[in-house]
């Protein structure tokens, strides 16, 4: 498997045991499967999976694509952070991750996506998944926060 299988046990082992504990958030873990290429697109998924994450990140995990029509760097530099955008027929996902220590306030311009309604998939300030809809400006213009890891 190449790097990109997203994972959603909190802990690395197979009975989700508290031992060595994830750094990454869910939000992030998702992020993968859209920032990296894979020839097959891999989710570490464990049954208990299906019932202690939200029901919006397996929704996202259904929905997501296996292939890409097109694939667009939206900004980030090596280390830091990273946001790409792909597109499947017309639907675009953007993803972005933080590998900093703070969170990453970053002004996008995403024209593909003027004046469209959008799902957002987030970390809140906690660091906790969550989902909220907003509205892209006329001109293609947002502001995102993209958490950094998760603190053990």
């Amino acid at each position: 498997m190449e790097f990109g299988g997203v994972l959603l046990n909190k802990f690395l082992n197979r009975g989700n045991e508290r031992r060595q504990e994830r750094l990454t958030t869910d939000i992030f873990q998702l992020a993968t499967g859209v920032l990296f290429q894979n020839p097959i697109q891999m989710f570490g998924l464990a049954p208990n999976n299906l019932y202690d994450v939200p029901g919006f990140e397996l929704d996202f995990l259904r929905k997501l694509p296996t292939t890409w029509d097109e694939t667009v760097h939206i900004d980030g530099f090596p280390g830091k952070y990273s946001v790409i955008a792909r597109r499947n027929g017309d639907a675009w996902y953007i993803a972005g991750v933080n590998a900093e220590e703070t969170p990453k306030q970053i002004q996008l311009t995403l024209p593909m996506l003027a004046c469209r309604n959008i799902t957002v998939y987030n970390d809140d300030e906690s660091k906790q998944p969550a989902l909220n809809q907003t509205k892209i400006a006329e001109n293609g213009d947002c502001t995102v926060v993209i958490q950094p890891k998760r603190e053990l």
